[in-house]
């Protein structure tokens, strides 16, 4: 079967990993082209030999290009979508997918009506960080998880121009959090019962530089899920709590261990403390009897890579590794993390 050709539009940072790796190292897909409102990134595209489009325009009338890749500013992202699907393209769009549900519910009306393909690029999927404590989850390898804990932290504050702007769908709860709220509802199937959110504003943009959310589902589980861009200090990637035992993941590096409670026929009680000016056995450390520790497992994803699953859904009517109604849940999630943000309320489900 043959290769499917992509225009990238927005050939920025995301639009240009896509173009120079993402698709060129893919053996099912290949850059036909790339366009960006901005001249000096269109010199570019043609200084690393891609052919140039001047207009999207020409990028939607070339019948040579069978998908069109979005990486632009996230307020463009439905015009841009809507056109191409009517146009006869599949279409790959970078997260957060639309600025709103109705805006989504929108573009996959047209995806329905024209027959072409609509999916979302949430690489993070395949993060092997998410994919081990995706599986600690699934095969409770400590214990049943009842509480997440998953943060990125950075001290660098919000990067580019635009994603400083509300107005272009700036902040970082569109940024990275789509990302983590992807990641945690993909990994827990349980309906969510409640949410509380804040938000940090402490770099003076008219979006958030940060935010917190406590989500709790009905089968139980608690998420923290976290995102800050002024911290010099790291808290862990990952911070898990099953029945039997705690697992942590530092950072991207894949540090961390898992700590769990071992199972003997003799109780081993722990040995006081001093803790500030007194003593506690409570807050002592598990005699050594008593915990097991082990390294992290490594895991690979099950599910086939992004672009191969693109071509198949395309070529072989396969199923999304995306679906459209997952990516629905998480912008469902994001409204819900503002409206608590905005109100200070715990909002039900």
């Amino acid at each position: 079967m043959s290769k499917i050709k992509f225009a990238v539009v927005g050939f920025g940072g995301m639009g240009g990993h896509h173009a120079r790796h993402l698709i060129r190292e893919n053996n099912h897909v290949e850059v036909h082209g790339i366009y960006d409102i901005k001249e000096e990134r269109r010199e570019a595209g043609q200084e690393e030999d891609f052919k140039v489009y001047q207009t999207l325009e020409e990028v939607l009338s070339d019948k040579e290009v069978e998908a069109v890749l979005i990486a632009t500013p996230n307020d463009s992202h439905k015009e841009i979508a809507i056109e191409s699907l009517k146009a006869g393209k599949h279409v790959v769009c970078e997260k957060p997918v639309m600025m709103s549900v109705s805006d989504f519910d929108d573009v996959v009306k047209v995806s329905e009506e024209t027959g072409k393909v609509f999916m979302t690029h949430q690489n993070r999927r395949w993060d092997s960080d998410f994919l081990i404590i995706r599986d600690l989850y699934n095969k409770e390898t400590i214990g049943e998880l009842f509480q997440i804990e998953s943060r990125v932290h950075g001290a660098n504050g919000i990067p580019g121009d635009w994603r400083h702007l509300k107005a272009h769908g700036g902040g970082m709860l569109l940024d990275w959090g789509v990302h983590l709220l992807d990641q945690l509802l993909f990994m827990i199937k349980s309906p969510i019962k409640t949410v509380y959110s804040d938000m940090s504003f402490v770099l003076g943009d008219d979006c958030d530089d940060g935010f917190m959310s406590y989500i709790i589902f009905e089968n139980g589980v608690r998420a923290h899920i976290e995102v800050e861009t002024s911290n010099f200090i790291k808290l862990p990637r990952w911070y898990v709590k099953g029945y039997k035992g705690t697992g942590v993941i530092h950072d991207w590096d894949l540090s961390g261990e898992l700590v769990l409670q071992r199972e003997t026929d003799v109780k081993h009680e722990p040995t006081p403390i001093q803790a500030g000016q007194g003593l506690t056995k409570t807050m002592a450390p598990p005699s050594e009897e008593m915990t097991e520790r082990r390294s992290l497992p490594v895991v690979e994803a099950e599910y086939e890579s992004y672009y191969d699953n693109f071509f198949n859904v395309v070529r072989q009517d396969a199923e999304p590794v995306v679906k459209n109604s997952e990516v629905r849940e998480v912008l469902v999630l994001i409204e819900r993390i503002f409206e608590s943000a905005e109100t200070g309320k715990t909002i039900t489900y």
